[in-house]
């Protein structure tokens, strides 16, 4: 119990060094912060202005839309600042400049420095429009309101933080190797996170498969948003699947801690 109050003491601390040094200058967080709600305001406005002209989207109506992009849309920025240290690029730059080696020589744990080591307030806006977003969706689509319909809504955007994560743990560990970023993971963390907006019963079959039993990005907001919704499961699969989803999440997370500890271990510099 005391390790982990002095490890939140000492998160704690190296967050306060971030917030501080990207309040210095406040013109440019400002702008970043408008640049980075701007780039989501104008994706969501393209969608807001052009599906209610066709009255929906594969039977879902915009108010189910709204709601599985904005609960996509706040788990993912909610990973992103929590788990931005991990992102490749960020690490991929502390691994070929040599400064990642200062994470192993200080006196505090390595992934708690990765995770301290990039809190992008600048995202904050974007939390509040998905929230507003999933509000909307919350209220206009046919959900039943209760503890059940609560608890799984969290759990889905809790799980969809953590299998998210695990895809930047995932990424940011491949560059002890590759030393530069993969540019494949992308496609499973950006593009998943724009797959899991939408149903996914307007993919094809094939794609729609290997996202819900390759890749179990379905499981986290689309099976349980089906479930609240009174829909069916895809594939003839049990009611039950919709409420384990939010599962898959923290097991992804948990194999990727796995592999970054390996990597880690396997970690020997670039030379600079």
């Amino acid at each position: 119990m005391a390790d982990l109050k002095w490890h939140l003491s000492l998160y704690a601390r190296l967050l306060g060094a971030q917030i501080r040094s990207q309040g210095a200058h406040r013109t440019s967080f400002l702008l970043d912060a408008l640049g980075s709600l701007l780039i989501t305001a104008a994706e969501f406005a393209a969608l807001a202005l052009v599906l209610p002209r066709f009255g929906g989207l594969g039977g879902w109506s915009f108010a189910e839309i709204c709601l599985l992009y904005g609960l996509a849309e706040l788990a993912f920025v909610l990973m992103d600042i929590l788990f931005g240290g991990f992102d490749a690029p960020n690490l991929s730059a502390h691994v070929r400049s040599g400064s990642f080696s200062t994470f192993l020589l200080r006196p505090a744990p390595l992934t708690l420095q990765v995770f301290a080591s990039d809190f992008a307030l600048r995202r904050l806006p974007r939390v509040l429009l998905a929230a507003a977003i999933a509000g909307y969706g919350l209220t206009h689509a046919p959900l039943a309101a209760g503890p059940e319909t609560a608890a799984l809504l969290v759990a889905s955007v809790l799980g969809m933080i953590c299998f998210f994560g695990g895809l930047f743990v995932i990424g940011g560990t491949l560059t002890f190797w590759t030393v530069d970023s993969v540019e494949a993971m992308n496609v499973l963390t950006y593009g998943g996170r724009t797959l899991i907006s939408y149903p996914m019963d307007i993919y094809g079959a094939w794609l729609r498969r290997t996202f819900t039993y390759l890749i179990p990005a379905a499981f986290l907001s689309y099976l349980p948003a089906l479930h609240l919704l009174g829909r069916p499961l895809p594939d003839g699969l049990p009611e039950g699947a919709a409420l384990l989803g939010p599962l898959a999440g923290p097991l992804v997370l948990a194999a990727a801690f796995a592999f970054w500890r390996l990597g880690v271990r396997h970690y020997q510099g670039t030379g600079t």
